[in-house]
């Protein structure tokens, strides 16, 4: 005998506003309006640090916007019945997509300095250093807005936000470029030392390798359907209750913080199919569950 168990609809609470999906808006409008100022400023005045940093800036405005369409797409689809399982993947593709170009932007990053360690350039120290802190001080509004976002909305937890993770680490990056800027402009300016410019250049973009790799390996599991090893052991701890044989499980992460799972149980020994039922629902993140048993003498 088999039994399908469908607890709730494939919405899973998706259909609702997120808070992330405001406050990435916000960041963008203060990012967009950064970027309009620098670049009309740097034609100007003809300021090629305004102007670089304006089209650098424009590259993050493109990313972010990225990350909020997929939140508004992520909401207005979330009934869509074509999606077997809900939109809640559309969230680590923008996340995965967040990671892929802070990725492309790292190695742009790192291919300029190796150039300028080759071929030094004449800079204009006062104007790089007044760019770099404004950058500073946009990307320290940008995190503060966006805020410590961890925390648990409607039916699924913030904390596995792939997406909201690329937008923080987009403005995290971008601020820590802004840091190793200043401190390398300061020490060309005053000490002489002018290849350390570009040297902080080539540790910038080491780190933000480094650091998208964490975000690309995790959007990449959730998109191939990894199993979960966390929700499979507890689904296994509970079943460990029963008499029962598992001939099969699967697991894996269908939106932030929400998980699908399969199993295929054998047992000899009377058992009532809504105790096994009942028992799985205190594992909150497994929204959607598919049981089928094989039992001549189970009671329905």
């Amino acid at each position: 005998m088999s039994k399908e168990i469908v607890r709730i609809d494939h919405t899973f609470g998706l259909d609702k506003r997120s808070p992330a999906e405001g406050k990435t808006k916000v960041v963008i409008i203060i990012s967009f309006i950064t970027m309009v100022g620098e670049i009309v400023g740097g034609i100007l005045f003809g300021s090629m640090a305004l102007l670089a940093d304006g089209i650098h800036m424009a590259t993050h405005v493109l990313a972010m916007s990225i990350s909020y369409f997929a939140y508004r797409y992520i909401r207005r689809q979330a009934k869509n019945p074509t999606f077997s399982f809900g939109t809640g993947k559309v969230n680590a593709l923008a996340g995965y997509t967040g990671a892929m170009m802070l990725l492309v932007f790292a190695f742009a990053m790192a291919w300029e300095s190796v150039e300028r360690l080759i071929q030094p350039q004449e800079i204009s120290y006062n104007a790089a250093i007044a760019v770099a802190f404004l950058g500073l001080i946009v990307n320290i509004a940008s995190a503060l807005i966006l805020g410590h976002h961890d925390h648990d909305h409607g039916d699924y937890s913030h904390k596995d936000d792939s997406n909201f993770k690329a937008i923080y680490l987009h403005i995290i990056t971008d601020a820590l470029t802004s840091i190793l800027a200043i401190l390398s402009l300061f020490i060309a300016k005053y000490i002489g030392v002018v290849w350390v410019d570009p040297l902080m250049g080539i540790v910038g973009a080491i780190l933000i390798i480094v650091w998208s790799r964490g975000l690309f390996t995790e959007t990449t599991s959730v998109l191939l359907d990894h199993q979960d090893g966390e929700v499979e052991g507890k689904i296994r701890q509970v079943l460990a209750t029963f008499d029962l044989e598992i001939r099969d499980l699967h697991s894996w992460k269908i939106g932030p913080g929400i998980f699908a799972g399969e199993l295929a149980l054998k047992t000899g020994s009377h058992v009532h199919v809504d105790e096994i039922r009942q028992s799985l629902d205190q594992i909150k993140e497994l929204v959607h569950l598919v049981i089928e048993i094989d039992c001549e003498h189970c009671k329905e």
